[in-house]
């Protein structure tokens, strides 16, 4: 053991302290005020946000969660920021009931088809290096795919007609639900069993995930890594997205957040939790922060892509809902915007909401089933023109 000599003693009972005393900072309740937290975050856009503005806001906030989580019911993350700069953060209940760990900061939760947001970012990053093209036909990509018609833009807005692969690898003369479905098998049966298209390719929209798993093999094919791999290439790790991780059907299922229905019984993995690129990815709400000012940043990829995203496709009827290349959205006679994801996956709920002209994201994760995870959109009105109120259901 080596000694120290000459040691001041009261600096170092002061060091001491401070060191226990940091340590113990309670994960749960994290704010602005954290200096660690505005170390993570910087803002790319806008000016550093004052005191007095971050204490308006975090008081209609504050009451808004505990009237929707009083107690601290809440089990998962919630995060409002702008410009970059955490605003308000709540982290509650349990990660993993079990083994009765806390839900913190960096508790990865299945963020299901908020994961698609990523998928698209991932495919318009490879539209922005000139590896893919928006246009391109699938019967490019992918050997033996069926469908002629269908491209990469219709895969990303939901405009293939091609049908939803829970729909019909439920039938047992398709698939045997004991074995666990994979990416490729959805392929091989969309061309073995003759799985014909929902309508012609690209005269409506209709949801559906089998689409983003197959962007996920489009992404395989482009770059030649499986999908974990490109996806921690192209944006977790570029990101700084160091919480963030495509799951393992075959390696994590005992190491991954289990997800839970309200009364926090167990959801037991079934055949579809192996396919990935429309779910399957676990991240925190910091992390979505860094991907939504990462990806909306000017340098990540062109802007005129990037607006790309946020134009509707699907306005064959009058409406305000409409769907961009991964990105819900609302678009309202007044001309005002509302952009979103939700995610809802076994006992996952997941809301992703950015709202690019005022610089704001909001973010609401939970691995106990809730519909109340997508009730934070009501708290947009806070920061522009949405004719949401904090009350509404």
């Amino acid at each position: 053991m080596t000694l120290i000599k000459n040691t001041n003693i009261p600096q170092l009972l002061l060091l001491l302290f401070l060191f226990t005393s940091c340590k113990g900072k309670n994960d749960s309740d994290l704010s602005s005020n954290d200096d660690s937290v505005k170390k993570e975050y910087t803002a790319k856009e806008g000016a550093k946000l004052t005191t007095e503005y971050i204490n308006s806001k975090k008081a209609p906030i504050d009451e808004f969660y505990l009237k929707n989580w009083p107690n601290g019911s809440m089990n998962g993350g919630f995060l409002v920021a702008k410009n970059g700069q955490i605003i308000y953060e709540k982290y509650a209940g349990l990660a993993n009931k079990k083994d009765k760990t806390p839900m913190t900061s960096t508790s990865a939760l299945h963020i299901a088809s908020v994961s698609k947001v990523m998928t698209a970012t991932a495919v318009l990053k490879l539209v922005d290096q000139k590896k893919l093209l928006l246009d391109q036909k699938v019967t490019t990509l992918i050997k033996g795919f069926p469908y002629p018609d269908v491209t990469v833009e219709t895969l990303l807005n939901h405009r293939s007609g091609i049908r939803n692969y829970s729909y019909f690898t439920d039938k047992k003369i398709i698939w045997d639900r004991h074995k666990i479905l994979k990416n490729q098998d959805i392929i091989t049966l969309l061309i073995t069993k003759n799985i014909n298209l929902e309508f012609k390719t690209n005269t409506r929209f209709s949801y559906c995930n089998t689409n983003y798993a197959i962007l996920a093999l489009i992404i395989e094919k482009v770059t030649g890594q499986n999908y974990r791999d490109a996806m921690k290439t192209i944006v977790f790790k570029p990101l700084g997205m160091n919480d963030t991780y495509v799951f393992d059907y075959d390696k994590n299922r005992q190491t991954a957040n289990p997800s839970y229905r309200g009364d926090f019984s167990l959801y037991y993995w079934d055949y579809l939790d192996a396919i990935y690129g429309d779910k399957n990815i676990y991240s925190t709400p910091r992390d979505l922060l860094k991907f939504d000012m990462g990806r909306n940043d000017a340098g990540f990829f062109k802007p005129e892509l990037l607006k790309k995203a946020f134009v509707g496709y699907s306005n064959e009827h009058k409406g305000k809902n409409n769907y961009g290349l991964g990105m819900r959205m609302i678009n309202w006679e007044t001309g005002q915007n509302f952009y979103f994801h939700n995610g809802w996956w076994h006992g996952n709920t997941s809301s992703y909401i950015t709202l690019p002209n005022e610089k704001v994201t909001i973010i609401a994760l939970s691995n106990k089933f809730t519909r109340l995870t997508y009730k934070v959109r009501n708290l947009s009105p806070l920061f522009g023109d949405y004719p949401f109120k904090l009350d509404d259901e």
